[in-house]
């Protein structure tokens, strides 16, 4: 009896541990409408090419998207690029193949079946050239985070001056939404950083949204497709549900009348 009441107690404790850090860490994100939410969510094109953009200048300079083909870029339910811009967005990239015929490695402009071309050789050198931090490949970033595209929003909007009291090491920066308040990676958007072709204004939320969606794609890339898949399913139901229904009573009303 004595062992089963300092389980108990042992089980309670780490309970109530756990119940502790989880009210500690729930934050409220920013919000924002996403077209992409709901059953009959849908990308916005044109936010998925901005966001695109923004990744292209700003993002992958450090992170990958090892998952992504430049031929995903003009897919059906993506950011819908014409084939011609999905080539000629590939071709400004350069990726090393080979051997050729003398043996040797060569580099060439990219395909449209082509991976995303890498911003670092591998993960040491990524590490070596951010002070010892990876930067996590952004292929599925959003499905890898709790919080999914409100905490990468947030995120990317969640960097100011430390409260006092919280001291920061050399190269550490404070994000009121980032897990312990620290992130080693400088604010990467401000205010004009990149200029929208459509004339959008790129602002710090303008952009945040725009790239936040773009990810959303990437880690889902499928998603409209199962949002009509998932209404077809509800009305084949509805009907299904239907006709059993009116077949049933009918049944069963025959069954009253011979009674």
């Amino acid at each position: 009896m004595k062992k089963f009441l300092k389980l108990f107690q042992i089980v309670t404790l780490l309970l109530l541990i756990n119940l502790q850090s989880f009210a500690a860490e729930k934050v409220d994100y920013l919000k924002t409408d996403w077209s992409f939410k709901g059953l009959f969510g849908k990308f916005d094109r044109a936010s998925l090419q901005r966001g695109y953009q923004v990744y292209t200048e700003v993002c992958a300079a450090c992170h990958s998207m090892k998952y992504l083909s430049y031929r995903n870029l003009a897919e059906e339910g993506g950011p819908e690029f014409s084939v011609d811009q999905a080539k000629a967005i590939a071709a400004s990239f350069e990726v090393v193949d080979g051997p050729n015929a003398d043996g040797e490695m060569f580099t060439r402009p990219a395909k449209l079946s082509d991976k995303f071309v890498m911003p670092y050789e591998n993960e040491k050198a990524a590490q070596a050239a951010n002070g010892g931090a990876y930067p996590p490949d952004m292929s599925v970033l959003v499905k890898a985070r709790g919080g999914g595209v409100d905490y990468i929003y947030s995120l990317l909007q969640g960097y100011e001056e430390a409260p006092s009291g919280i001291t920061l090491d050399e190269g550490v920066h404070y994000n009121k939404f980032m897990y312990g308040n620290k992130i080693k990676m400088a604010a990467p958007l401000s205010d004009g950083i990149v200029e929208y072709g459509d004339g959008t204004i790129a602002s710090v939320e303008q952009m945040s949204k725009d790239v936040t969606s773009f990810l959303m794609w990437a880690a889902e890339p499928h998603l409209e497709a199962r949002h009509k898949m998932g209404f077809k399913a509800i009305v084949y139901l509805i009907i299904l549900t239907t006709l059993v229904y009116f077949s049933m009573k009918k049944i069963w009303s025959r069954v009253k009348s011979e009674v």
